[in-house]
């Protein structure tokens, strides 16, 4: 194997891909068809759907932290487990509660894996921080992407087979550990007289008291607050005006390959003007498309919409992730990171479970799409009040 493909960057950038397939596909659209199959109510698919983003609450900032003492390596390698053999608990899920179980375990993965990664990937570049994150994200996306469709056309030609559809997510967890385990990173030298307790808690605080930071993050929470919403109620509203499985799939093929390509246009775009005016645009555009979605009805109207709400996606969280990186200490990259993450959780797990609500308290997807869209607006006007970007030609 050359040098080039054995390198940190491009090994963490395929594990990421890999991942993130096995964990979308068991996601969307399987999850929400698969929990009304189990009998559960809007609200309580709404908490299904938004259980794994809650154990990231809690799980990424520590995660996070712990990276800065003990190494990226190690912490990534756990993630990765949970990727492994998580999916296979699916088989055993015959009730909602089960599977709202089962998705908190799931939630693991993703919770320790995520911050890390994007800690490794800042601090593997200083220079180009925000196109690399891109890149990264890219990577990352290109399971995101497959995953879905993946599913979708897994129940589309097997008649529903919600357990087929989850051993094989769990083949391609399995896969993304085996993989995983050749990734070789560059630490930096630790000081192993400090008490690990203290540099862990002096970390926390130390970045979670930033105000720049904190509100920064709260851009890709507002950000995921949409997209947690619209990858639940998506495909049951799309089923609701005669979509089938495989041409939901599509949908969120569509967004993906569009969120792809965007984030390493995206993240160079941030690197050259500035992250604000970039993140301020994603936002704006993903909440103008909110809105008309639950208006539009056909496959191809559809098709575009979610193609343009990928965009905003990818223009967002480039941007957001390396301003945080630029916001932070080196030494503190995985606790900014586990912040970061924490707070963009806060936002995903929200978004379903406020939706469920509000659909079943309104009947109307069109009302409660366009009261997220309304918070996602107004967290924008707080955030170009409350941030500027670093001084500097270049954000770094």
């Amino acid at each position: 194997m050359s040098k080039n493909i054995r390198s940190p960057f491009i090994l963490l950038s395929s594990v990421a891909s890999i991942a993130l397939l096995s964990y979308t596909m068991a996601r969307s659209p399987l999850l929400p068809i698969f929990s009304k199959s189990l009998g559960a109510s809007p609200e309580l698919l709404g908490l299904i759907a938004g259980a794994s983003t809650v154990t990231g609450i809690f799980v990424k900032l520590p995660s996070g932290a712990l990276s800065d003492i003990y190494g990226r390596r190690r912490l990534l390698l756990i993630g990765l487990l949970f990727f492994a053999f998580v999916p296979f608990g699916y088989l055993l899920v015959t009730n909602p509660l089960q599977l709202l179980a089962i998705r908190f375990v799931h939630g693991f993965a993703t919770a320790i894996f995520g911050p890390v990664a994007s800690a490794t990937v800042s601090q593997l570049y200083n220079e180009k921080r925000g196109e690399k994150l891109g890149w990264y994200s890219a990577a990352d996306n290109i399971g995101r992407t497959i995953g879905p469709f993946l599913g979708g056309t897994i129940l589309f030609l097997n008649m529903n087979n919600f357990y087929l559809a989850y051993a094989i997510a769990g083949v391609i967890g399995v896969a993304a550990l085996l993989v995983g385990t050749n990734i070789s990173i560059p630490e930096e030298k630790r000081d192993v007289s400090v008490n690990p307790w203290k540099k862990f808690s002096s970390g926390i605080r130390e970045v979670a008291s930033s105000r720049p930071i904190v509100l920064a993050s709260a851009m890709e929470s507002a950000q995921y607050l949409a997209v947690g919403a619209l990858t639940t109620f998506l495909p049951i509203y799309a089923l609701g005006v005669g979509l089938n499985a495989g041409e939901i799939g599509l949908l969120f093929l569509a967004q993906g390959i569009v969120m792809l390509a965007a984030k390493p246009f995206a993240g160079m775009v941030s690197d050259k003007i500035g992250r604000r005016a970039v993140i301020v645009f994603g936002l704006v555009l993903g909440a103008l498309t909110l809105i008309v979605i639950p208006i539009t009805v056909g496959l191809v109207p559809l098709l575009a919409l979610s193609a343009v709400f990928g965009l905003s996606v990818g223009t967002v969280t480039p941007s957001t992730t390396a301003l945080v990186a630029d916001l932070s200490k080196e030494a503190r990259l995985g606790a900014a990171m586990g912040v970061f993450g924490t707070i963009w959780d806060i936002g995903e797990a929200s978004g379903p479970i406020i939706a469920g609500i509000l659909i079943a308290t309104l009947a109307s997807f069109f009302i409660t799409f366009s009261i997220i869209a309304v918070i996602v607006l107004f967290l924008a006007v707080v955030f170009i009040i409350g941030v500027r970007d670093p001084k500097g030609k270049q954000v770094k």
